[in-house]
């Protein structure tokens, strides 16, 4: 009697998605390249490691996304794909991938959709890293949670470092656009291509696609909306701490080729065809080199016809509405003053030797009169400098030239203390832990939200992440956060029953800031005047 119920539940499954079902298999799923099979778990179907471009390797290494070949039979999509090539830079990532590989594109579909006719939002996601790692099979990004508030979830990998974002003369020669570089950017693109083609098969609409992404992950956001490529892919945006404004802009594509030509010199490569020979083992080896170059954004007049900022400021961006902020500890007082006590008179010493004839300028700005004070304002430029201005900037061009609303949030609910059991580890970049000799001094509590501390608040999975001893308080937080989240994905609007009211950004005036803690409340924002002079005064360093 158990097994024919089974059976039954199975078989009624398969139905809902117009497709057989048999007790040894999952759920079925056909897209336009063929039929994909997943698994069903708690009310949720899951499709991991489906492929949405062809391999970008040999020939296709350093290309524009290529069209997949149709596959026949059924494809298992029950295990996440391989990450992109990259070195273990960040101590938080945490993967789940089939290994590492550069045949890397593919994207993850968590569904609650029954059937193809519900029409559900989707919320695609970037994962951050810097451009030179990261991947969507990390736990903190995992779909599953925004699938149980009704949303379809995706997440994608694309590529990175120099594999991604890679330009060279003979690249720009070949090009059918006359462009280099960008390549992860244009992954992202062909995967909201395939999202357009085929999430109504997963029950999602794709009238209603929201992009997000955190740090890299939101630079990828502000770049999407920049393109004139994406026009049409996706109706809204959420940005978590960063954009391709200010200090962040991309590089021109005559310096990237330079670059590129520098690193082929680097591996001994006499032309592209030596560079496409190597193996992607040796090129990501390469990349740790004395005096190889760092691969990021372009310029590249194809993706990237004018800068993120000319464009925004020129109204030629997706005008879609606008979810965006950052952490109230981008940076740390530390990334000025180094081991040295914070005193006025070191952090004002530190400031001279960092920044040189713009010192005096900015410490107009960010001035610290008492020791007590100088945490903080330290804190504050150098978050800033890292990440925070170069996002209110992209709120703040949209709020002006777009007719869509804007909506700013500032997250300052620090992590609690580690679980007793990771002993004497310290927090690291963005979130990752360092291990200490025993005898170390343990940590003291944090006072800001670092850099990526709210990813698991947002996306509801505090439980993915066994590093830190989640409080009562700690899922207070993430509940509020998600449901604003979760509003603005399925209304285009961030309130709801039971949430503070956020207002929206007015132009040209102080922002109405929502400030999430575990007391959520609107403040009007505090720093406009500091950041409309900072104007080629933060430059990356």
């Amino acid at each position: 009697m158990k097994n024919q119920l089974i059976h039954l539940i199975i078989l009624f499954i398969g139905l809902l998605y117009n497709l057989p079902a048999k007790t040894q298999n999952g759920p079925q799923v056909k897209v336009g390249q063929g039929t994909l099979e997943g698994y069903y778990d708690s009310g949720i179907f899951t499709f991991k490691g489906i492929p949405y471009a062809a391999p970008p390797t040999g020939a296709f290494r350093w290309r524009e996304p290529q069209p997949l070949k149709p596959w026949t039979g059924v494809k298992k999509a029950v295990q996440f794909g391989p990450r992109a090539m990259q070195r273990p830079i960040f101590g938080d990532m945490n993967f789940r991938s089939d290994g590492m590989s550069e045949d890397c594109l593919y994207l993850n579909v968590w569904t609650p959709a029954v059937n193809s006719e519900e029409k559900l939002p989707v919320l695609v996601y970037f994962y951050g890293g810097g451009l030179m790692a990261g991947d969507g099979s990390e736990p903190r990004y995992d779909g599953e949670s925004m699938a149980r508030k009704g949303i379809v979830s995706v997440t994608v990998n694309y590529r990175l470092n120099v594999f991604g974002f890679f330009a060279h003369p003979e690249l720009t020669k070949e090009s059918p656009n006359h462009a280099s570089g960008n390549y992860g950017f244009l992954d992202q693109l062909a995967a909201l291509q395939w999202v357009k083609q085929n999430i109504a098969a997963f029950g999602g609409d794709p009238a209603k696609v929201t992009i997000a992404g955190e740090s890299a992950g939101s630079f990828s956001v502000s770049a999407q909306m920049a393109s004139p490529l994406t026009k049409g892919l996706f109706r809204a945006a959420i940005g978590e701490s960063g954009a391709m404004f200010g200090n962040r802009q991309p590089a021109p594509l005559a310096e990237v080729e330079q670059q590129g030509e520098a690193f082929a010199k680097l591996v001994g490569a006499k032309d592209l065809n030596a560079l496409r020979a190597l193996s992607a083992q040796a090129l990501l080896e390469a990349t740790a080199q004395k005096g190889a170059p760092n691969f990021s954004a372009t310029l590249d007049g194809h993706f990237l016809p004018a800068l993120p900022e000319e464009l925004f400021k020129q109204g030629k961006q997706s005008m879609v509405p606008l979810l965006v902020g950052w952490n109230s500890g981008e940076g740390t007082y530390e990334g000025i003053l180094g081991k040295q006590e914070p005193t006025v008179s070191h952090y004002r010493e530190a400031v001279h030797r960092r920044y040189g004839e713009q010192a005096d300028a900015l410490l107009t700005y960010y001035q610290a009169n008492t020791d007590e004070e100088v945490k903080q304002v330290a804190t504050d430029l150098v978050g800033d400098q890292f990440i925070a201005y170069s996002t209110w900037q992209w709120a703040e061009r949209h709020s002006q030239t777009s007719n869509q609303k804007v909506y700013r949030y500032f997250y300052a609910r620090p992590r609690p203390a580690m679980r007793p059991e990771m002993g004497n580890a310290v927090a690291g970049l963005a979130g990752g832990i360092i291990k200490q000799e025993k005898a170390a001094q343990k940590a003291p509590a944090a006072e800001y939200a670092s850099h990526s501390a709210e990813i698991e608040y947002a996306l509801g999975n505090l439980p993915s992440n066994r590093v830190y001893d989640w409080e009562a308080d700690d899922y207070k937080v993430s509940t509020m956060m998600q449901d604003y989240f979760v509003n603005f994905i399925k209304n285009l609007n961030p309130n709801g029953l039971g949430l503070p009211e956020w207002p929206a950004v007015k132009k040209n005036t102080a922002a109405e800031v929502m400030h999430i803690d575990v007391e959520t409340k609107v403040q009007t924002e505090q720093h406009r005047n500091r950041y409309l002079q900072l104007e080629g005064l933060l430059k990356s360093r």
